[in-house]
């Protein structure tokens, strides 16, 4: 009799094993998938960048976009993509697996329906009060006379971009939980195509009109939100999407969804909290400090993108599938697993930023009106940012794991938490350090978030295995040092090429970067991380096709 248990115990210790295995390789596999179409959106966003630096350089009608845009962002993320996207999931995942079809679809036609109509009366609402908005956003830009003026006309015609991405996100959020992540991860690709042919074309010609050239890019922003939603609906329609037509306001889906909302919405009110201090802070410091810091930022958003949200996507639906079978195991298990896989990609992308910000920095933006300048003050914001990094990839995964578990709690403590170590670590160093007082202290809160949920999540998971990831670290922190060591040798060499004509900038750059990257992949083979190994070979079988 004993025997036969344990030989039951053993199949049932092996059939998890073998489930985690292979919702590792999805996993894997999704997030590399993802992290292509991811790549094309952020090269496409690093030309759209690039564009604005030539056009706008860092100052006045640049600053006056960044925050105008930074509005409808704000709210995106308080009601839409980031509360609204997790929640969805969660709860749409729980349907598609304990329910039938037509409740399932009906669920998204009426979440579609909702927050179509809610968003809209929100936006109608924002538009109306825009010079408000604005000059509490960034009371200094009255002190520059036009500066607030642009700034709300720019947050006017933008404004109903927020509807656009969040029924955007929705429908990525279906499309995941069915297993189909390209077209969704590639449709902000669209957004940046959008942006870039129909902002360009309209900057140019609306001055013959009398109006800004930075307008058109506002209205770019628009036709590229309508571009990024309605290139998934071919995908959607592909899936079996039926649509009914009908809100109902007594759907204990949409309840769900909704109590999953409200705190994830109080929990990102405090990151808008933070966005606004530091929006505030640095439209108080010189011109041009507004574009120095959102320029650097961007930079810092292609590795979390390609690597961070990326792996979000993919984990999410896999995590709310074991949340709903009650599997605890197979949920710590893929935790650690993307933790380990997001750390190998974003620490050595820490070093390599840091170390050479400033080649990368002259050679993407340093055209036009863009000047010397401009390359030194961005490249010390992105050299702090560059040292949250991993933190802020790692919440990613993090934060959708208590969405998983029905614990929305502990999120929003760290979020109001981080409101004030914000606060705090601004007021104590921007005297000395300016403008970048602020990247300084989004990497320290970020990393503070990190510790936070990650020591209350292994907590309330009673443990997880932590010699795994710790190994993995120790690899990682040996061939990330090679690589440095590299890069600082080589920027060494290079100095002169980095900084020559355009073509020396280009060859120098890319040529350290490349030898780098496969330096630091040699060295992890070597040292066989396994999860490393499992995503480059999912991502060269994608290639291959």
């Amino acid at each position: 009799m004993t025997c036969f248990t344990r030989s039951v115990k053993s199949r049932q210790e092996f059939q998890q094993v073998n489930e985690a295995t292979t919702q590792n390789n999805t996993i894997a596999k999704a997030a590399g998938t993802v992290g292509i179409a991811v790549m094309c959106s952020r090269v496409l966003g690093l030309i759209r960048e690039q564009l604005f630096a030539g056009l706008f350089g860092a100052g006045y009608a640049y600053d006056a976009f960044v925050v105008a845009f930074r509005i409808p962002n704000l709210l995106r993320d308080l009601f839409g993509e980031g509360a609204l996207s997790a929640a969805f999931v969660t709860i749409f995942a729980r349907y598609d697996t304990t329910r039938s079809q037509e409740e399932t679809w009906r669920l998204a036609s009426n979440v579609l329906i909702f927050f179509g109509l809610a968003l809209s009366l929100i936006t109608l609402a924002g538009i109306y009060l825009s010079g408000p908005i604005v000059a509490l956003l960034a009371p200094d830009f009255a002190l520059i006379p036009g500066k607030s003026e642009l700034t709300r006309r720019l947050t006017m015609i933008m404004l109903p971009f927020l509807v656009l991405i969040s029924l955007s996100a929705v429908v990525m959020g279906i499309l995941n939980t069915k297993g189909r992540f390209f077209v969704p991860a590639l449709a902000s690709s669209f957004f940046n195509l959008g942006s870039i042919v129909g902002g360009v074309s309209l900057a140019l010609i609306l001055p013959r009109y009398g109006q800004p050239a930075i307008v058109g890019m506002a209205i770019g922003t628009l036709i590229g939100g309508m571009l990024q939603l309605g290139i998934q609906l071919p995908t959607l329609a592909k899936t079996g999407f039926r649509f009914f037509p009908r809100l109902d306001f007594k759907d204990p889906g949409l309840h769900k969804i909704l109590r999953l909302m409200i705190p994830a919405t109080i929990g990102l009110s405090a990151t808008q909290i933070n966005i606004f201090v530091n929006t505030n802070f640095a439209s108080s410091c010189a011109e041009g400090s507004v574009s120095w810091l959102n320029y650097a930022f961007r930079l810092v958003q292609l590795p979390i993108g390609l690597f961070g949200v990326a792996f979000s996507i993919a984990a999410m639906p896999v995590m709310a599938r074991y949340a709903a079978k009650k599997d605890l195991a197979g949920l710590k298990t893929t935790l650690l697993s993307s933790l380990t896989m997001i750390f190998s990609l974003t620490i050595p992308a820490t070093a390599g930023l840091m170390i050479l910000s400033e080649p990368i920095i002259r050679l993407i933006f340093e055209h036009g009106a863009f000047t010397t300048l401009d390359t030194m003050a961005t490249a010390q914001g992105l050299t702090l940012y560059a040292v949250g990094l991993f933190a802020y990839s790692a919440n990613k995964i993090l934060v959708p794991v208590f969405y998983a578990l029905d614990d929305t709690r502990f999120p929003v403590i760290a979020s109001f938490l981080a409101v004030a170590a914000n606060i705090l670590i601004i007021t104590l160093t921007i005297d000395h350090f300016g403008y970048r007082a602020i990247a300084l202290s989004t990497s320290c809160t970020m990393l503070f978030n990190f510790i936070f949920l990650s020591s209350v999540l292994y907590v309330k998971m009673n443990g997880y295995p932590l010699r795994h990831l710790l190994t993995g670290l120790a690899k990682i922190g040996c061939a990330t040092l090679a690589m440095s060591l590299f890069l600082v040798l080589g920027r060494t060499l290079f100095a002169q090429w980095l900084s020559g004509s355009l073509f020396q900038k280009a060859s120098s750059t890319l040529l350290l970067i490349g030898v780098a990257a496969a330096l630091y992949g040699l060295i992890l083979s070597l040292l066989r991380l396994p999860e490393l190994t499992e995503l480059t070979g999912k991502i060269r079988a994608r290639l291959s096709r």
